[in-house]
């Protein structure tokens, strides 16, 4: 079973485009692609076996449905296979090719040649951990990055909580970042960034990647990060703002994703109170990032 991967495909209008997204995430899918199909958009999404059950598929088709209706959209089209691991690999590559993203970045698939570039080539195989820069949230955040460290030499220390892939810690170190503390509660992202790590020949003394979150990045650091990455969703970062002090000093700054924009406001009034301020408010489609700085 833990060879097998269930490949759920979602058929729905482009407007549902980041609700699928968001359910697929939430489900807990770990590789995402979309295309468009004439006028409508498809969704391929992939789970491990063992993650999810047939009634659990046909509980999230029904909330495509319910999300569906709530905005008087067409139903999507759902179904869902069993796939083996190597069908599934060949299915997510055929989905992914190299993406430029902000003025400084080419994400390119590992499998794929290096493509002649000025630009930094973040060479990147996400396996089974989300995070491909082909979402909103990831683009955001890589420019919010570029913004912050491409322009003048950095020294800085980042904290990226819920690394995923490991690409904003890649990213954050090409742009010149001095030294990354990479955690996540998934050890499949753990194992995901560690091979990234390799793949862009950054030395392990600079990127640092454990099991873990704000706890372990308090082990793995001396002092307090001079930046915090977070990449996640809503709920999980509303929990960890008020955890962020720990590995925090008054000149921190943040760059914070993975929130819808409906979800922005409680977001920002959990910042707010404790003690953080918003800078700036992204946003790509129905996302956003907010850059923050401590008050």
């Amino acid at each position: 079973m833990a060879n097998n991967w269930w490949e759920i495909q979602v058929l729905c209008d482009p407007a549902l485009e980041d609700l699928v997204f968001l359910r697929v995430e939430t489900f807990g899918c770990r590789g995402t692609a979309s295309e468009m199909k004439g006028h409508s958009c498809l969704i391929s999404a992939y789970l491990p076996q063992e993650r999810a059950h047939l009634l659990d598929l046909a509980a999230l088709s029904l909330l495509f449905r319910q999300d569906a209706l709530c905005v008087n959209l067409p139903i999507p089209a759902v179904q869902w296979n069993l796939i083996e691991e190597e069908d599934w690999s060949s299915s997510w590559k055929q989905h992914w090719h190299p993406e430029e993203i902000g003025d400084r970045f080419v994400v390119n698939p590992a499998w794929l040649p290096i493509p002649e570039t000025d630009r930094l080539v973040l060479q990147l195989d996400p396996g089974v951990a989300f995070g491909t820069g082909a979402h909103p949230t990831t683009q955001l955040c890589l420019e919010a990055l570029e913004m912050r460290l491409g322009y003048e030499e950095t020294h800085a220390t980042i904290a990226d909580i819920g690394c995923g892939s490991g690409i904003l810690s890649i990213g954050a170190i090409l742009l010149g970042a001095k030294q990354v503390y990479a955690v996540d509660t998934d050890p499949l992202a753990v194992k995901s960034t560690l091979r990234n790590r390799e793949l862009n020949q950054i030395d392990e003394s600079l990127l640092q990647t454990q099991l873990g979150s704000i706890e372990m990045i308090k082990q793995l650091s001396e002092e307090p990060v001079d930046g915090i990455v977070c990449n996640i969703l809503a709920e999980v970062i509303i929990d960890l703002i008020p955890q962020m002090d720990a590995i925090s000093k008054p000149s921190t700054w943040g760059i914070i994703s993975g929130v819808l924009l409906d979800q922005a406001k409680p977001v920002a009034d959990t910042l707010e109170q404790y003690g953080w301020v918003v800078a700036t408010l992204w946003r790509r489609k129905d996302w956003c990032c907010f850059t923050i700085r401590r008050n």
